[in-house]
């Protein structure tokens, strides 16, 4: 159909590449979902020689099917190079991933399709595709953080992605010890007890022994990780005043976490910020997709 394009999406993962296909009529703002992809496959993150050949065999045989590419959108696991004037312009650069250290992740996409390509952190991407079509439509800006595995978040202002010398690394913010933590060095390997090394899945695991998920209801697990957070959502505000603010990721699943951070964010503000922190933290609204549809995004404007 005229003015239909065929984008492929990449969503890079330590543990699997998700890889997609889409068709959309123009450059849709609204309107976009799960509907909107029209194939998928799983490729487990080995040794970049491996998962790179295999994700461009598999667009090489969508392409057979559905036609030539009009872009390429890349959300990946960082950290990453994304000055287009650097000799390294899309490498995946000082990873823990041992073997995906300085590993140059857009360029064998941009040989083997000859496409338009663009490349983002995966929470740029997510923050870019709520801003677009989930709980951020309508705002001006939006700040995506995902609490999992590890602390990442990204942001959007204006309808573009934060970089500055390189890409936000906000689950590496410094924030104050809770005082029944003083005990705990923290987990991340570099900063210890920066936000990562305190309110990630592994931080509450080596503190606690299991997930937060799994602790009583009552355990004192939720506020302290509550008060971290919140930590960092009036640091976002005295820094961006953004609209919103979404937390996501699989400590956020723990119930009533959401509720905790948002009333201690509103203790914490002291009604000094403009957004009402009520108003602002929300759930992503994208689900289990987000994360194509944040390579969708960003291929959209590589487009």
């Amino acid at each position: 159909m005229q003015g239909e394009k065929l984008y492929g999406l990449i969503e890079a993962g330590g543990t699997k590449f998700v890889l997609g296909i889409a068709r959309l009529q123009g450059d849709i703002v609204g309107g976009v979902d799960a509907s909107s992809i029209l194939e998928t496959t799983r490729i487990p993150t080995t040794t970049p020689a491996q998962t790179i050949t295999a994700a461009i065999a598999w667009f090489r045989e969508q392409s057979e099917t559905f036609g030539k590419f009009d872009a390429i959108g890349l959300a990946s696991f960082g950290p990453l190079q994304l000055d287009k004037s650097a000799a390294n312009f899309g490498f995946i650069t000082d990873t823990p991933k041992k073997h995906w250290l300085n590993t140059d992740l857009l360029g064998p996409f941009q040989r083997a399709f000859g496409c338009p390509i663009a490349i983002d952190t995966d929470v740029n991407a997510a923050a870019l595709s709520e801003y677009r079509w989930g709980r951020g439509r309508d705002c001006r800006s939006v700040v995506y953080l995902t609490i999992g595995t590890g602390v990442g978040g990204g942001a959007v202002i204006g309808g573009k992605m934060l970089h500055g010398v390189s890409h936000p690394e906000m689950g590496h913010m410094r924030v104050q010890l809770h005082e029944s933590d003083h005990g705990f060095a923290g987990s991340c390997a570099i900063h210890g007890a920066c936000l990562e090394g305190l309110a990630s899945g592994p931080a509450i695991i080596k503190r606690w022994g299991k997930s937060l998920s799994e602790l009583p209801d009552n355990h004192e697990a939720k506020s302290i990780i509550a008060f971290y957070l919140a930590q960092v959502v009036c640091n976002l505000q005295a820094v961006l005043e953004p609209d919103r603010i979404i937390l996501g990721g699989g400590v956020m699943a723990t119930p009533d976490l959401l509720f905790l951070v948002k009333a201690k964010a509103a203790e914490l503000g002291g009604q000094y910020f403009s957004g009402n922190a009520y108003d602002i933290i929300a759930s992503p609204g994208l689900g289990t997709n987000a994360g194509l549809l944040g390579a969708l995004a960003v291929a959209q404007q590589a487009a």
